[in-house]
């Protein structure tokens, strides 16, 4: 059984097939040869792009040489709305400064300190899982959402203020891609980027909710009484070369990245964890059992999940929740004899990388025994980037690696799920990538 992927559409279509296509879909617009290309060029009116597969490009752009190739201005054009100037669109030194405040917060000492948030999350959502045929991604959203509202703010998703901000955000994750089309099909600069009316009002209806819950913890630092969590810890962090903090507005922006990266990346990932335990019940069981050590509130007891870590790796080897990145070359470049002129944008594809025919051992099998393999290991050394890579690294992959784990063997420890017949979830890539329908499962007690 081959879990669902999307369709490929033919090698050759005219530009503005190709627009209308990723216009609806990033994932099916693309064609099948990128699944055995080292590199592509995507030829447009007005200058190239290139998506590159082959693992040394992929190492020089992201952990060699990432200043040569920073992130594309393309990209922020279409998330710059919600996200303001937070550190997933930046670059240079204003990017260097604010992960020298952010990146404390996130430090292998305190995904401990955060654990407690995490496993208190996880029992409320398990709590919380109705039985029957159920759409899973809703479901996954909302303990997504919890986890950072707890993590970050120390308030359940029940809070008032944290329900709007939820709320909002699912109207808004489905109406917004997380490319613009700018970004693989290169338009010129003069050329204006429309969105959506109702896009850009929910994006500032989120914004002005979290300005709400920053300028609660600032009130609450100000009178001693925040507590210790990672809201508190940047907010109150200087930059250790300047010595200032994060401004109200500045600390938005991050807390908008943060739900997005933290939340819609979390729920993607643990929905289609889901729905592949579904189809394979062995693996199901297998986690089930681990599950079992689940008992109190102990960090240490992710050392005893190793099977449901390696399901939850193989689940973003297959349906990474951000499938595309954009960089932006600098200055020429050669690249596999291509000359690569400079403001060429190149595509890293963790979608076509995670299933590339030619490094991976039966790409589009669900397997994850292959993180033992000799196989599965060196392509997660070489061409697994779920989180990117290098500098550029996801500041939270560490606490993603905790929470999804933790997350998913709590809801099957005392829950089994099924897939429901003819209801075969579509993967497409909206801000990450989710299923065109939802993803309906049948769930049962164990």
């Amino acid at each position: 059984m081959i879990p669902p992927k999307p369709p490929s559409r033919p090698d050759r279509v005219s530009l503005w097939r190709y627009m209308q296509l990723f216009r609806q879909d990033i994932l099916s617009a693309q064609p099948a040869r990128l699944y055995r290309a080292w590199m592509a060029e995507f030829r447009t009116p007005f200058f190239r792009s290139y998506l590159m597969n082959q693992p040394e490009l992929v190492k020089t752009v992201l952990k060699d040489r990432p200043n040569d190739f920073p992130k594309s201005d393309r990209v922020s054009e279409g998330l710059r709305p919600l996200l303001g100037n937070s550190v997933f669109l930046t670059n240079g030194d204003t990017w260097k400064r604010q992960r020298r405040i952010i990146d404390p917060a996130f430090e292998g000492g305190r995904l401990r300190q955060t654990f407690p948030a995490m496993w208190q999350a996880s029992e409320a959502a398990a709590q919380r899982l109705p039985m029957g045929v159920v759409e899973i991604e809703e479901q996954t959203s909302h303990a997504a959402a919890d986890v950072i509202f707890r993590t970050l703010f120390s308030i359940p998703i029940e809070d008032a203020l944290a329900s709007a901000v939820f709320h909002e955000f699912r109207a808004y994750q489905r109406s917004q891609p997380i490319l613009n089309i700018a970004a693989f099909v290169p338009l010129p600069r003069w050329m204006p980027r429309l969105f959506r009316k109702d896009t850009r009002a929910s994006a500032a209806r989120i914004r002005a909710l979290i300005s709400q819950l920053v300028d609660r913890r600032a009130e609450e630092i100000e009178q001693g009484t925040a507590p210790d969590d990672l809201a508190t810890k940047i907010m109150t962090t200087p930059d250790p070369e300047t010595g200032q903090t994060f401004s109200a507005d500045e600390m938005v922006d991050q807390v908008a990245i943060f739900f997005l990266a933290g939340h819609e990346t979390s729920a993607s990932a643990l929905a289609w964890a889901l729905y592949l335990l579904a189809l394979y019940p062995d693996w199901q069981d297998k986690v089930a059992v681990e599950a079992q050590a689940l008992q109190s509130c102990d960090f240490a007891v992710m050392s005893k999940l190793p099977v449901t870590r390696d399901v939850f790796r193989e689940t973003l080897r297959l349906y990474p929740p951000v499938p595309m990145m954009v960089r932006e070359a600098s200055c020429p470049e050669k690249f596999r004899d291509r000359d690569i002129k400079q403001g060429s944008q190149l595509v890293l594809s963790p979608w076509h990388l995670h299933r590339h025919e030619r490094l991976w051992e039966r790409p589009d099998e669900f397997d994850p025994g292959r993180w033992q393999t000799e196989n599965g290991k060196s392509c997660g050394r070489d061409a697994y980037i779920p989180f990117s890579a290098g500098a550029r690294v996801c500041t939270g992959a560490g606490f993603a690696m905790v929470e999804g784990p933790l997350l998913l063997a709590r809801l099957l420890r005392d829950v089994t799920v099924s897939p429901i017949e003819n209801r075969v979830p579509v993967p497409v890539a909206h801000l990450t990538v989710r299923a065109k329908d939802g993803i309906w499962l049948n769930l049962c007690k164990r």
